[in-house]
């Protein structure tokens, strides 16, 4: 069986589709997956055993100039590697318009949720088969359950398993203890502050580890500098590809990350980690898997403590993070 899968963004909720894909190679012995994901998430599902072919779309880049990008050459190639083919469903597990409209370049039954719990209404009038998916659960458990009824399996009980094949970027050789900043993130208000950062980076050298900075842009290359100069044990790395990101993460002792798809690829890896959350509640939508633990500014009294930018994360203290840290070493899997 050869099912084609429109899951084109976000980094988390591509990697969250991952143990989708498990349950269905489990039930369907030699099912294969093609997968339809944004240029820059394209490394991901070809981690996965069951993905068969990756066809990477840009829509991010055609919307800015979305006449040139339908008339041009990449837009003709992408319909070709579309309709190469023959797909005996396809599932959309984005749920949106610009997911649902991409399912119509292929003639194959068309499966994704229902109007009442899509996240888009419109999405779901395209697809021959609707499914009620309810909202309340987390975003992995919504897309296996999408799965399971549209392939016609029983999703299973236990937890999802990701089973990404880490020998794809497996590095080699022993390393010293080391742990993993993800300190990047698309919102202000999800970023901890950078004096807690800091002051984390004094804890963590202090107790042994080596600390690793990766970083995607030049903000965050600043900030990566600026907290390795704590110690001469923390440093900012090269500019990675997200191979090279995982590959790191992979041997980490444990990862402090914000909000940001990394952190979903460190759960996904089995990494022990400490995501903290202001503005948003990781409940639906956040890092899932064994070792992780969610820390919620809101959870945590202010009391005298000074306001720092962002003020929702001023609660979360370093002192804090560490403690988790430290109680999740001592719990882990």
């Amino acid at each position: 069986m050869r099912v084609l899968l429109i899951k084109t963004s976000s980094m988390g909720d591509v990697i969250h589709t991952l143990p989708a894909l498990t349950d269905a190679s489990a039930a369907i012995p030699g099912i294969v997956f093609d997968w339809v994901v944004e240029e820059g998430f394209a490394e991901v599902p070809g981690w996965h055993p069951a993905v068969g072919k990756v066809i990477p779309v840009a829509i991010r880049r055609w919307r800015k100039s979305p006449m040139a990008a339908l008339s041009g050459i990449e837009w003709k190639a992408f319909k070709g590697q579309m309709r190469k083919e023959n797909y005996d469903l396809v599932i959309d597990a984005q749920g949106l318009l610009k997911s649902a409209v991409l399912m119509r370049l292929v003639k194959a039954p068309r499966a994704g949720m229902d109007s009442a719990t899509v996240r888009e209404k419109v999405a779901a009038w395209f697809y021959h088969r609707k499914y009620h998916i309810p909202r309340e659960q987390h975003a992995v458990e919504r897309t296996r359950q999408l799965f399971a009824q549209a392939l016609g399996y029983e999703k299973p009980n236990t937890r999802g398993d990701y089973a990404i094949d880490t020998q794809k970027f497996k590095l080699g050789g022993e390393r010293d203890p080391y742990v993993i900043f993800l300190h990047g993130t698309s919102r202000h208000d999800k970023h901890w502050p950078e004096p807690y950062w800091l002051e984390l980076c004094k804890q963590v050298t202090s107790a042994g580890y080596e600390v690793r900075l990766p970083w995607g842009s030049e903000a965050e290359r600043e900030r990566a500098l600026r907290i390795a100069q704590v110690s001469d044990k923390a440093k900012a790395l090269p500019k990675l590809n997200l191979q090279g990101v995982a590959a790191e993460l992979q041997k980490a002792s444990f990862v402090v990350s914000v909000d940001t798809g990394l952190g979903h690829l460190a759960a996904a890896l089995n990494v022990p980690t400490v995501a903290l959350y202001g503005p948003t509640s990781p409940d639906l939508v956040g890092t899932y898997g064994a070792n992780q633990k969610h820390l919620l500014a809101g959870e945590f009294p202010r009391g005298d403590l000074a306001a720092t930018d962002p003020v929702v994360m001023t609660s979360l203290t370093p002192r804090r993070v560490w403690a988790a840290v430290e109680n999740l070493l001592a719990e882990q899997v």
